[in-house]
């Protein structure tokens, strides 16, 4: 198996899990958090339905500011309903599946770096990178499932079963 393999291989599994969270989000639940100091949860959801075109960005840009110091960063759709994550999912895995098939081993074992402000804050082998925005992720999803949990919803079997799934995923 190659490299680019195994990543596609990764990221199918990683939108599958993404989906089986984003199935379960409440509607209108978008500005609830659980602290001050925790995220909105529609904001941590659009990080599980965007993060997989991340991918594509690893692939075919040489690096991404996520604040470019002239303010024009990614720009947002904005999500209201349970639909638009899926749709804004779908839309993530098409791109990186297309970057994914369109690349080479060669190519994944060159630099990638992630900016803020114009500054390097990450760098390394672009499919290391990849695989660390798989595992940044897996990290925001399992966030998520907590969320999901505090406002009583369900949560679903992911990695092996949960109170509300004993499926093993």
């Amino acid at each position: 198996m190659t490299i680019r393999e195994f990543l596609s291989t990764q990221l199918e599994r990683e939108v599958a899990r993404s989906r089986k969270a984003l199935e379960q989000m409440p509607e209108g639940k978008s500005d609830w958090k659980p602290h001050d100091k925790s995220m909105p949860f529609g904001y941590l959801a659009e990080l599980v339905s965007i993060m997989p075109s991340w991918v594509a960005f690893q692939v075919n840009q040489d690096s991404i500011d996520l604040a470019p110091p002239d303010g024009s960063g990614i720009k947002r759709e904005k999500k209201t309903t349970r639909a638009d994550y899926l749709k804004a999912l779908d839309e993530a895995a098409a791109s990186a599946r297309q970057a994914l098939s369109g690349t080479n081993d060669e190519h994944l074992a060159t630099r990638w770096q992630l900016k803020v402000r114009g500054n390097v804050v990450q760098e390394g082998r672009r499919d290391e990178m990849i695989q660390d925005t798989f595992n940044h992720l897996a990290h925001h999803r399992g966030q998520m499932t907590v969320y999901l949990r505090l406002m009583g919803s369900k949560v679903p079997a992911i990695f092996g079963p949960s109170a509300d799934d004993t499926t093993f995923a």
